[in-house]
């Protein structure tokens, strides 16, 4: 049986053992290619242990619904969520858990580096009584693009790889960088360092090394260049 996947980011108040994710995004796409989205950003997420470099990165003052300077929204008292957008949702953690815990039962996870977003995500649901339920095996799509581009150069340049990837392809990994070598444009402008943005740039990525070639030797050749 093919399990479901979920394209996931998350921003969160910093990358301490304790961080808390704020902003929560994942694009469910079932085996017959069906797709559910969900975007939440947590109303009463816990500050007191953030690092201020970490929310900063994120645009946290700039972009959370219940913080932002220029037009701060609280939810509303007594409810639980509040809808925001089309697929956004401003919602308490206790809330946010159990809407992620629906959206990723029985799926494996995609990202961009996996193991950080669902270690926030695993923790925020045990804190509301909840057992992550989604597949023990994340796919990383850094990984799945250094393979990728292996191959790529293998493939069409021998044995060697080209001189300019090998050195993009040194530690420490530039995600941008490896994106754009697999022909794919991370995100900009706004959409850049948000959830969302990161999760459909994710899912992007994910498609592109699912289908390599696509039987064109051309189309290969140049992404080698």
């Amino acid at each position: 049986m093919t399990n479901a996947l979920v394209f996931l980011d998350t921003e969160t108040t910093g990358l301490h053992h304790d961080r808390r994710p704020w902003e929560i995004a994942l694009i469910r796409r079932e085996p017959n290619d069906d797709t559910t989205a969900l975007h939440v950003f947590v109303s009463d997420v816990d500050l007191s242990s953030a690092e201020l470099m970490g929310l900063n990165v994120g645009h946290f003052y700039d972009n959370h619904p219940s913080f932002r300077t220029d037009a701060p929204r609280q939810l509303p008292t007594g409810d639980e969520q509040l809808q925001i957008g089309p697929v956004a949702w401003l919602a308490t953690e206790a809330k946010a858990a159990v809407l992620v815990e629906r959206i990723t039962r029985g799926a494996t996870i995609v990202g961009n580096n996996p193991t950080f977003d669902v270690e926030v995500l695993a923790a925020m649901l045990r804190r509301h009584n909840l057992c992550p339920a989604w597949h023990y095996h994340p796919i990383d799509v850094v990984s799945q693009a250094l393979g990728f581009l292996s191959v790529l150069n293998l493939k069409v340049l021998g044995d060697l790889l080209a001189p300019e990837l090998a050195e993009d392809l040194t530690p420490p990994l530039k995600s941008e960088k490896l994106s754009k070598l697999c022909g794919v444009e991370p995100p900009e402008g706004e959409e850049r360092h948000t959830a969302i943005g990161d999760a459909r740039w994710v899912q992007r990525w994910y498609d592109r090394l699912s289908n390599p070639f696509d039987g064109d030797d051309e189309t290969a050749a140049e992404q080698a260049q």
